[in-house]
């Protein structure tokens, strides 16, 4: 049996593997395979592996939230430029200009034209959608009773790492 060092070695180089995007998981799975230990050892080091990748996806999550604010607040900068400068042009009647720049012109949007529903709709514009009631289905289920067209599926299982 390898002792503490041989065994931290080993799974510094695992570590090191799942960094390397040119490193397939088959190739880390084998190596994983390869360190000799006790279960208790190997948990312990899959466990490290998986708290330290945890930390790092959700360290990086929050500063991908962090960019997507920044970024939020530059969209809505640019939509405040534009409306200022689209209400503007309609101010002044110079709805078309060119400079040394840029072109500018105020046109009429593509894509379907909105509509407004002003009452009632008569039935022949109407549709009848008919939605399954998912809930009663599943309390029927639960309750034990048989339902010909449906069926609960077997709970899945998952590891947990505390």
């Amino acid at each position: 049996m390898k002792n503490l060092y041989e065994l931290t070695n080993d799974w510094n180089t695992v570590a090191n593997m799942l960094y390397d995007e040119d490193v397939d998981e088959k190739m880390v799975l084998d190596t994983l395979e390869s360190i000799e230990g006790d279960i208790e050892d190997k948990a312990n080091g899959y466990a490290k592996i998986i708290k330290e990748l945890e930390a790092k996806a959700k360290a990086r999550k929050e500063e991908a939230k962090r960019l997507s604010d920044s970024s939020k607040t530059f969209e809505n900068k640019v939509k405040f430029l534009k409306q200022n400068l689209f209400n503007s042009m309609k101010e002044t009647g110079k709805t078309k200009f060119t400079t040394d720049l840029f072109s500018f012109n105020i046109a009429k949007n593509g894509g379907k034209q909105a509509l407004t529903i002003d009452g009632e709709v008569p039935e022949e514009y109407t549709k009848t959608v008919i939605e399954n009631d998912t809930e009663k289905i599943r309390q029927a289920l639960e309750n034990g009773e048989n339902l010909p067209f449906a069926h609960l599926e077997p709970r899945g299982e998952s590891l947990r790492i505390r």
